[in-house]
């Protein structure tokens, strides 16, 4: 379990923002968590994942037809991971606690843990952001150095080009591999000793046999392995790619900060808030196209900064958090677009592969 503290939670500047964050919405006498927009949004999502999934596992769309169908599917997989599950597993996709949690079950639905999910996420990173050896996101070796106390090895001079096959494999790393290393050495990060109920015990090993059972030996009913191998791989290959950019271009760019705590260090020299400014970077908020698919983790500050509002609001609040953030001399990262964002991210692998 790590003891490391921040300097204090409750900073003049994260003070006067929440005020301010919380009188807009008071003006505007609108609630924090989702609306009408969420909705429609989890409609549209689901529906197209089910269609999707009806039209390649049962060989609707014939031969290679199908590939672009594939594609569909990893990138409506990872809009219902960045709008539908993340938001519910924040508590923010509605006022109703019952649908935030049946919203962070779809998790489970894609064959991930929510459980390890929440620990991992909630808990840990929102806490712990680019803390090394705390923040499991950003502890992804041998395959990727990303911060100075990580080992190098040879391999790492190339991780800015292989970077997107290797973000590919991703989902199904998080499937079959991450989520058992979690499940049965029980620590995420220095969290340990991860205590787990029987029915979280029974709702992971169901969410795994149900997800080869739908994803792996229904699909070969219908199709030659060939075929399914094809296909499944372009499916999951193109989620991971999609999860695994979102949250490196909010959090492994050249602004950001990641810090390398001493090992018998137990204070840090920031508050909570500003921390969180200091290890999170926004990304084409101008785009709406970006805005809509990532749930609005193009907007990762003010994610950070308010977990509990629904994206659909950071658009509004974004001004806020900018103006305070100058004003009391506080970093705010920003990437105009996805294009410089990701070039960012590449300059950064190169030079912690150096």
């Amino acid at each position: 379990m790590s003891t490391l503290k921040f300097s204090g939670n409750h900073s003049a500047y994260y003070l006067e923002l929440k005020s301010k964050v919380e009188a807009y919405f008071a003006e505007h006498k609108i609630e924090m968590h989702g609306d009408s927009r969420n909705v429609i949004k989890s409609i549209v999502l689901l529906s197209a994942f089910l269609t999707c999934y009806i039209l390649l596992v049962f060989a609707i769309v014939p031969g290679w037809w199908a590939a672009p169908i594939c594609v569909l599917f990893g990138i409506v997989t990872a809009g219902i991971g960045f709008n539908i599950m993340h938001d519910g597993g924040h508590g923010s996709l509605s006022a109703n606690p019952t649908l935030n949690k049946l919203a962070a079950l779809s998790l489970n639905l894609l064959g991930g843990s929510s459980f390890f999910w929440n620990i991992k996420h909630n808990v840990i990173h929102h806490t712990y952001t680019n803390i090394d050896d705390h923040d499991d996101d950003i502890l992804i070796e041998p395959f990727f150095r990303m911060t100075k106390a990580q080992k190098k090895i040879g391999i790492h001079r190339w991780q800015y080009l292989y970077w997107p096959l290797a973000y590919g494999t991703m989902y199904l790393a998080w499937v079959f591999i991450l989520d058992f290393k979690k499940y049965f050495s029980r620590q995420i990060g220095q969290r340990d000793n991860i205590k787990l109920p029987l029915r979280m015990h029974i709702g992971f090993w169901l969410t795994k046999i149900l997800y080869v059972l739908f994803y792996v030996v229904l699909p070969l009913q219908f199709h030659s392995i060939t075929a399914f191998l094809i296909g499944f791989g372009i499916y999951t290959f193109t989620t991971g790619l999609i999860i695994s950019v979102v949250f490196q271009l909010a959090h492994a760019v050249e602004e950001v900060n990641f810090i390398i705590p001493a090992a018998d260090q137990h204070h840090l020299d920031t508050d909570w808030a500003t921390h969180q400014l200091r290890t999170t970077a926004n990304f084409a908020t101008g785009n709406r196209i970006v805005s809509w698919f990532t749930g609005g983790l193009n907007h990762q500050v003010e994610h950070h900064l308010f977990p509990r509002i629904s994206h659909v609001h950071y658009g509004a609040i974004s001004p806020i958090v900018r103006e305070v953030s100058s004003r009391h001399g506080l970093p705010y990262y920003e990437a105009p677009s996805v294009r410089h964002a990701i070039l960012s991210h590449v300059r950064f692998l190169r030079r912690m592969g150096r």
